[in-house]
């Protein structure tokens, strides 16, 4: 019997200060605040487009994940851009999307240019995150 699942309910990216990743989801993009739990050991902050049950854990490289000389690998690999991790989102409108965030100064890795699947464009977190959003075509099959 194979396993089965229902949705993919959180996924993760690295941050080196949740504070600032908190402001830049919330404040820049627009997501809303899910959890943010004070576990002792670490903080629990996960994101998430309004309306929309999946959340993104904001986690800073640490315990109880990893032990300290690994975080410390890990920050460093982030701070150089070489660990992003990735967020792929969808909109209605990619032409208006990118030209908010740009007015914002979101650091935008590409424009907005049609592909067979959408018309979609990057941008990146403060921490290297890539961040790609596209407005979707129907799919014809």
């Amino acid at each position: 019997m194979n396993p089965t699942y229902n949705n993919i309910s959180r996924s993760a990216v690295f941050v080196l200060d949740q504070d600032q990743a908190l402001d830049f989801y919330v404040n820049t993009l627009g997501f809303e605040v899910a959890d943010d739990i004070d576990l002792g050991f670490m903080r629990w902050l996960t994101v998430r487009v309004p309306g929309d049950g999946r959340e993104v854990l904001l986690e800073q490289p640490g315990p109880p994940r990893m032990d300290e000389a690994t975080a410390a690998t890990v920050r460093e690999l982030l701070a150089k851009g070489a660990l992003p991790g990735s967020i792929f989102l969808t909109t209605d409108d990619a032409h208006a999307t990118h030209a908010a965030l740009a007015a914002r100064g979101v650091d935008v890795t590409d424009a907005p240019e049609t592909r067979p699947y959408g018309i979609d464009f990057g941008i990146r977190d403060p921490f290297g995150n890539a961040i790609r959003i596209g407005q979707m075509f129907d799919n014809p099959s």
